[in-house]
């Protein structure tokens, strides 16, 4: 067993499973898949302090991008007295534009191992269908803490009579018919509105000058074009990835999407639905 298992995947999966018995005891259908939502919501609110230190750096990057170019313009030639005034501009506005990344990189081995425990839960039948599936309860048993948290029997890999385990393509022909897609069509939908909202509206972003010609701005094509492609890829993947792992996305984007709402409201999200703009001034 290596360290990484025995830092960040075994204390996941015990807690994982602690939510699955106490779910169990109280006789909830579909043990399992609540138990993937929930834990899902833990992680995230043992993250939630330095996701949300991330979101406020990058709220405060958003409003200092009209002075940033500013200094851009004024600058333009000189390089080095650019990144002086930038700097001098971070400082006095108390901004670190290495945390964002920082608390990214922290989250990342997090996530990752969520993701690989939700995996080998979901597939826990599935005998070498994956490298990370659990092919019996004793190599989940042999990884918990406690001799009360240790499974008797195979949990039940169904959520509401749709296997956990299978992608959408696969239960779109055995079990749940074309309504299966819209699982993916939501998941894509979800990360659309979270990318989305953390763009600056376009009331805040900086005016063009008139008479002066556009001028490309990688940052901000890159940023739309990821707006969109993002999704996409999302929904793709949900499509054939195994159910289980949609339940984790969309109770991840969407507590993600409640944090965004917290620290920047709507965000770039009013410039397609202009109503929320007016719900949020109230």
């Amino acid at each position: 067993m290596n360290l990484f298992d025995i830092i960040l995947i075994n204390p996941i999966l015990n807690i994982m499973v602690a939510i699955y018995q106490l779910l169990s005891a109280m006789h909830v259908p579909s043990a399992l898949g609540f138990s993937i939502i929930l834990l899902t919501i833990v992680i995230r609110l043992i993250l939630y302090p330095l996701m949300h230190q991330s979101l406020r750096q990058q709220k405060k990057m958003q409003q200092l991008t009209p002075h940033i170019n500013k200094l851009k313009e004024k600058h333009k030639n000189d390089a080095k007295r650019l990144q002086m005034e930038q700097m001098a501009l971070f400082k006095e506005h108390g901004v670190n534009p290495a945390a964002g990344c920082l608390v990214m990189i922290i989250q990342i081995p997090i996530l990752i191992s969520l993701y690989q425990v939700l995996l080998g839960s979901v597939c826990l039948t599935a005998k070498g269908a994956h490298s990370l599936c659990l092919p019996t309860t004793g190599a989940v048993n042999e990884r918990l803490y406690f001799d009360w948290l240790k499974l008797h029997h195979m949990w039940n890999t169904t959520f509401f009579g749709l296997s956990l385990g299978k992608s959408p393509w696969p239960l779109l022909v055995q079990q749940a018919g074309y309504g299966i897609l819209l699982v993916a069509v939501l998941t894509g939908v979800l990360q659309l509105i979270q990318s989305r909202m953390m763009m600056a509206p376009a009331s805040e972003q900086p005016k063009k000058e008139k008479g002066k010609k556009d001028e490309p701005d990688f940052a901000t094509a890159f940023q739309t074009q990821s707006m969109y492609l993002l999704p996409i890829m999302v929904g793709f993947f949900s499509a054939t990835l195994p159910f289980g792992l949609s339940l984790y996305w969309n109770t991840l984007t969407i507590f993600g999407i409640i944090q965004q709402y917290l620290v920047s409201g709507w965000g770039g999200l009013v410039d397609w639905f202009p109503f929320l703009k007016k719900a949020e001034n109230n």
